[in-house]
């Protein structure tokens, strides 16, 4: 799983780049083309600080920051800390809108922001939209494994909850009828 959640992350970054390349060769600083009327625009704007144009100028803080959860990332895909395709999904987004944004703060100095809708203010890119959804999905995942492996049952000292630890699936217990018939009369 590693290797598609590296590939693919690489081409979101690609992705990224190609599209602030585009950007920066054709647009000016603060330029606005309206792509559809009081909705969407392309703005282009250089960030200073991070996702949405929060913290302003404190790009080594934050090009460390990236490079830490980039490396945490890989490293609870490595290990299998989490599993599935919607873990693999979310690391794949923030890990490659992590490189995209990385890569601007390492050779630009601040990240190229492009990306400006009517009903969210700040100008942001790709990249942010990637690290956004792959947190919201990151977030589903941890909530998801916390309903399914719940810690009371190893704590009444159930040795055989520790049985279904790495499996998706819950375990069964199905009921069994004490009538011999194997009617059930209604009761």
């Amino acid at each position: 799983m590693l290797a598609i959640v590296l590939a693919v992350a690489a081409v979101i970054a690609g992705l990224d780049q190609l599209i602030k390349y585009f950007i920066t060769a054709n647009m000016q600083v603060n330029q606005e083309i309206t792509v559809i009327d009081h909705l969407f625009s392309l703005k282009y704007q250089n960030n200073n600080g991070v996702a949405f144009g929060l913290f302003q100028n404190h790009q080594i803080f934050f090009s460390i920051v990236t490079g830490i959860l980039i490396g945490v990332f890989i490293y609870l895909i490595a290990k299998k800390k989490f599993t599935g395709k919607l873990f693999a999904v979310s690391a794949m987004l923030m890990i490659g809108g992590g490189i995209g944004n990385l890569i601007d703060r390492v050779f630009r100095h601040s990240v190229v922001d492009y990306l400006s809708l009517s009903f969210f203010p700040p100008v942001c890119n790709f990249a942010d939209y990637c690290i956004t959804v792959g947190a919201v999905l990151f977030i589903i995942v941890m909530f998801r494994q916390s309903k399914s492996k719940p810690n009371s049952a190893l704590a009444d000292g159930d040795s055989h909850a520790s049985d279904h630890e790495d499996s998706d699936e819950m375990p069964v217990t199905v009921p069994s009828d004490s009538s011999d018939d194997g009617e059930n009369n209604g009761d």
